[in-house]
C-alpha cells in the first residue's frame, strides 16, 4: 500500500517547514474571514498565521512520488498579520454603543467564538500583536483588552505607508506611477483584505 492509497484527493501545499523545534506540525484552523465573516481555513505554524491562496493552471499536473495529481491545483500559504483577522473580533467584543468607548474584556472571553475553536489556539500570538491596536488594563495577573480607534488608525496608516513603499519594488508599473496614485492603490489593496 502506498501513501496515496488512503488519500481521496491529494493537494499540493507550499508552506513553511514546521521544523523540529516544536511539535513539528502546522495546524489548519477555521476562522471567520475579516471582511465577509465566512468560515475560512488558515494555517497556523511556528506561531505564525498563514492565509491560503489557491491557484489552478489551465493545463498541468503534479508528480508526487509514483502518484500524479491530475488537475494541477496548488495552495500557497503566505504570512498574514493576525491584527487584520482580529480587528472585527475585537470590535465586536468591546460592545461599543454611541460615544461610549466600549468594554474591556479578557482575551479568552474575546476569543471564545461559538463554532470557531481555532481562535483559542491563537491566544499567545494574539496577545502580543493586539497590543498595537488595543488599550490594556492589568488587574492583578489578569489583562483586559479594548480596541482603541486612534491606535487602529495609526496602525492602518503604517500599513498603507509600508505597502506604498513596497509596491514600486514589486512592479515596475508602480515605479512610474505618481505617488498619489500609488497611495490610492495601497489603500484599495488593504481595503480588499
Amino acid at each position: 500500500m502506498s501513501w496515496c492509497d488512503s488519500v481521496q484527493e491529494p493537494r499540493i501545499l507550499v508552506a513553511p517547514d514546521p521544523g523540529t523545534d516544536g511539535n513539528g506540525l502546522g495546524q489548519m484552523i477555521s476562522l471567520r474571514h475579516p471582511k465577509s465573516g465566512n468560515a475560512t481555513q488558515y494555517l497556523f505554524v511556528n506561531g505564525m498565521l498563514q492565509e491560503l491562496q489557491w491557484f489552478k493552471n489551465l493545463y498541468g499536473s503534479w508528480f508526487l512520488g509514483d502518484y500524479i495529481t491530475e488537475d494541477g491545483r496548488m495552495y500557497l500559504s503566505t504570512p498574514i498579520d493576525p491584527v487584520f483577522i482580529m480587528l472585527p473580533i475585537f470590535e465586536e467584543a468591546r460592545m461599543k454603543k454611541g460615544d461610549d468607548l466600549g468594554r474591556f474584556r479578557q482575551l479568552d472571553e474575546i476569543l471564545f467564538i461559538d463554532g470557531y475553536p481555532g481562535y483559542m489556539q491563537l491566544m499567545s500570538a494574539v496577545e502580543n500583536c493586539m497590543l498595537v491596536v488595543s488599550e490594556v488594563k492589568e488587574i492583578g495577573s489578569s489583562k483586559f483588552f479594548r480596541l482603541d480607534d486612534s491606535k487602529v488608525l495609526r496602525w492602518l496608516c503604517y500599513k498603507v505607508c509600508q505597502l506604498k513603499q513596497t509596491l514600486p519594488k514589486l512592479d515596475k508599473n508602480y515605479a512610474v506611477q505618481s505617488e498619489k496614485d500609488t497611495l490610492i492603490d495601497a489603500v484599495s489593496i488593504l481595503e480588499s483584505i
